[in-house]
């Protein structure tokens, strides 16, 4: 599948997404999955990483997750799945989504060969970007993202897994707020409650019909 060329501007919102090569696990237990959540945080920043930043993720250690000053990108939603990922972001710093993702898959995938003993690379090529350019379509579309382990893969005929986190129970006030680090206002803002919003994502999940643009990069994706 040939990569669509985005030319990413600040303030405009992106539907991002990978894969593991080949459809492989991108996470095989909960550290995995811990480790690469974290990371969406701690690489979301202008400043360098630094040496220091291995200290952060000792085998057994559950770091807070900070706010950096100066963030890449913003994130409105994300769901990351055993295979893959999805994530909506916002792009705050020229070319930040582009460092970000860059930052998110090199270091994960060191971290990741390191520890199973693997080598070669892990993720299935560039990332793909859709650019989401109306706001029914960004609503619609978190929805998609934050119900994505439980409604998506369901659909397809697979349980949903352990091995999956998404941004459904910040949005929703639950879990531990330590966890929480999304813009949800962008979203949330345009309901009169949390309530509102979990019964328009709920009763949107039967009908929602990605555009067809979409659906085509997706089909066999998952």
């Amino acid at each position: 599948m040939a990569m669509r060329k985005t030319n990413f501007a600040n303030g405009e919102f992106y539907h991002i997404f990978n894969r593991g090569v080949d459809k492989r696990d991108i996470f095989s237990d909960q550290h995995d999955l811990q480790r690469f959540f974290q990371s969406m945080n701690e690489f979301n920043t202008v400043e360098p990483i630094g040496s220091i930043f291995e200290n952060r993720f000792k085998e057994g250690t559950k770091n807070p997750l900070g706010h950096p000053a100066s963030k890449l990108v913003n994130f409105v939603a994300f769901c990351l799945n055993p295979n893959h990922f999805h994530f909506i972001l916002e792009q705050v710093e020229d070319k930040g989504i582009e460092k970000f993702i860059h930052r998110l898959a090199m270091g994960y995938s060191k971290y990741f060969n390191n520890r199973h003993k693997r080598s070669g690379t892990l993720f299935q090529g560039p990332f793909r970007s859709i650019h989401v350019d109306s706001n029914g379509y960004l609503l619609h579309l978190s929805v998609y993202v934050n119900l994505n382990d439980k409604q998506s893969l369901q659909s397809l005929g697979h349980p949903a897994s352990k091995l999956s986190k998404s941004s459904w129970a910040e949005y929703l006030g639950k879990g531990d707020s330590r966890e929480y680090f999304c813009k949800k206002d962008i979203i949330l803002g345009q309901f009169s409650s949390i309530d509102d919003y979990e019964k328009f994502a709920l009763g949107s999940l039967e009908g929602i019909k990605l555009r067809k643009e979409q659906e085509k990069e997706l089909e066999e994706f998952i």
